[in-house]
């Protein structure tokens, strides 16, 4: 089956809590650190300017930015960023059931007359996973020459979808033509066709809004404007403290910006869930997860090979109840 080819873990392990603290992947420590420092370096300057009688202690600038405004702003950007990677996870939770019943409903509606009947049902069901593995790499703006697209799909239908705009829209095009084929062969009913149409039309949704979110950015200049404040804020955070922290106004400085600084990276990192950063969302794995469920569902077999391998001592127990 294709999914021996792909082993990647469906679920963080376990860790214990000082190892996750000291953990450098997935944190802000490495893009943040470096200007914490720098801005404790000019503490320190600021501190040798006033030891030198320098009139560098300007308290007044307390009240140039409130810290209250401050972290409003650090706390909206978070939480406007953590609602685009929440939503991004909603969009795919759906695509993942959604793929599930759908699978389900072909599996099972879909009448076979014959092993050719079986086999197109198997290839249309890795189509759904091809759907959202194609979705992964449409929003992340991938190759679409990747192994496991080459899995799923027949060798023609690899090779076109190299030359569209929309690869997962051709996708859900080639699933919906298979399904009004087998309504013209009187395989489905009206009832199932529409059930199964309004499914795919869920699937195609959920990449409109995976693309709505990856093509709609924060505003540029709210994120313009953020930043300026912090960096004034933390350029003049050491003339507020030199005179009581004196030579620990360095320390303190770093300390204080490492923390705002970091807040702001967070809202950074997980605006776009979906790259393939440690905060992203792990798309490769759900997507192996949809295939695994994909090839048990067809290691099953149909409801009618499965009603025809009972055994005649449960159909007697049934003819007696």
């Amino acid at each position: 089956m294709p999914q021996n080819r792909w082993h990647l873990p469906l679920a963080p392990q376990k860790r214990s809590w000082f190892r996750s603290a000291l953990q450098l992947r997935g944190s802000v420590v490495p893009y943040v650190l470096p200007r914490a420092l720098l801005c404790g370096l000019f503490g320190e300057l600021i501190v040798v300017l006033y030891a030198r009688g320098w009139a560098v202690s300007i308290p007044a600038l307390s009240g140039l930015i409130p810290n209250i405004v401050l972290g409003l702003l650090l706390v909206f950007r978070t939480n406007t960023a953590y609602e685009r990677f929440w939503e991004g996870r909603k969009l795919w939770g759906t695509l993942t059931n959604t793929t599930r019943n759908l699978a389900r409903q072909i599996w099972v509606n879909v009448a076979e007359k014959n092993s050719q009947d079986r086999a197109q049902k198997i290839s249309i069901l890795r189509l759904l996973v091809a759907f959202a593995v194609a979705t992964k790499l449409h929003l992340r703006r991938q190759s679409f020459e990747d192994l496991m697209l080459l899995d799923l799909l027949p060798k023609d239908y690899y090779f076109k979808l190299q030359n569209t705009n929309t690869p997962p829209l051709e996708i859900a095009f080639w699933i919906s033509s298979y399904l009004q084929k087998q309504r013209c062969r009187n395989r489905l009913t009206a009832y199932q066709l529409d059930t199964m149409q309004k499914m795919i039309s869920t699937m195609v949704d959920v990449l409109g809004g995976c693309e709505r979110i990856l093509r709609t950015p924060i505003p540029l200049a709210y994120v313009i404007h953020l930043k300026q404040l912090l960096l004034l804020y933390c350029l003049t955070l050491p003339f507020q403290l030199v005179a009581d922290l004196h030579w620990a106004t360095g320390p303190i400085v770093a300390l204080i910006t490492f923390t705002l600084l970091g807040i702001e990276e967070i809202g950074i990192e997980i605006e776009n869930p979906f790259g393939t950063d440690a905060n992203d969302l792990p798309l490769d794995a759900m997507c192996l997860n949809m295939l695994r469920d994909v090839e048990d569902l067809i290691s099953l077999g149909s409801a009618w090979t499965i009603q025809s391998q009972s055994s005649p001592e449960t159909e007697a127990q049934v003819e007696r109840a």
